[in-house]
């Protein structure tokens, strides 16, 4: 019932808001719950990816004219955090999401709710294809992408905003990189980044990078 509960208000907005018509071709298939937590489970050690630093090494890369098939990935350690794919469908060149993946979303929040994953902070990546478009708007597009999926489960479903970040990298990090047009590049990636750590001398938590929120916020503007 909780499920069922969570799906019916995302949708009917959905439903209002979208710009396009619903094609039920794109509807995917959702990872399962135990997928998605067994993926995001493990973390060896905390990352030291800070999200304003992302962006700036992002939006540097993109000046570059190299071919889409000879750069390598952006940030090779993202794939080597636990991590899961996720097919969230956007209304074409926007960042508004289509109303079949609200169940993706939904999904994910209750993952990331879960005891096993409740003490960890999170970075949503947004991504697109090669798809002719100028880089740097890519970049663009894939960062408003990335944070319509985290408004999404602080807004609706009520995780932490201090357990979700975003960051757009555009087709800096596609997912095949032998075929930078292929569908799939345009999959979000959801990565466990690490623990929140107690504040000393107890007492109310935080995540180690919550003093860069305002500047990632900034910093996407």
């Amino acid at each position: 019932m909780r499920f069922i509960a969570r799906l019916i208000v995302p949708l009917s907005v959905g439903l209002l808001t979208t710009l396009a018509p619903v094609d039920l071709a794109l509807a995917q298939e959702v990872p399962t719950a135990d997928t998605m937590l067994g993926n995001l489970s493990g973390l060896q050690a905390p990352s030291d990816l800070e999200v304003p630093a992302l962006r700036l090494q992002a939006a540097d890369r993109v000046k570059s004219r190299s071919d889409a098939l000879k750069r390598p990935l952006l940030v090779p350690q993202l794939n080597r955090l636990p991590h899961v794919n996720v097919d969230i469908q956007f209304n074409p060149d926007s960042p508004v999401i289509r109303p079949e993946s609200y169940r993706t979303i939904a999904r994910i929040a209750d993952v990331l709710t879960t005891p096993a994953l409740m003490s960890s902070v999170f970075l949503i990546v947004g991504r697109v294809e090669s798809n002719g478009a100028r880089r740097d708007n890519n970049l663009m597009l894939s960062q408003r992408r990335a944070e319509s999926i985290r408004d999404a489960l602080v807004t609706t479903y009520k995780v932490s905003a201090k357990r979700v970040f975003a960051v757009g990298l555009g087709e800096e990090q596609l997912v095949d990189a032998n075929n930078p047009k292929a569908a799939v590049n345009q999959q979000s990636m959801i990565v466990t980044l690490r623990e929140i750590e107690p504040v000393a001398g107890g007492g109310s938590v935080k995540p180690p990078d919550a003093s860069h929120a305002k500047k990632s916020r900034k910093a996407g503007k």
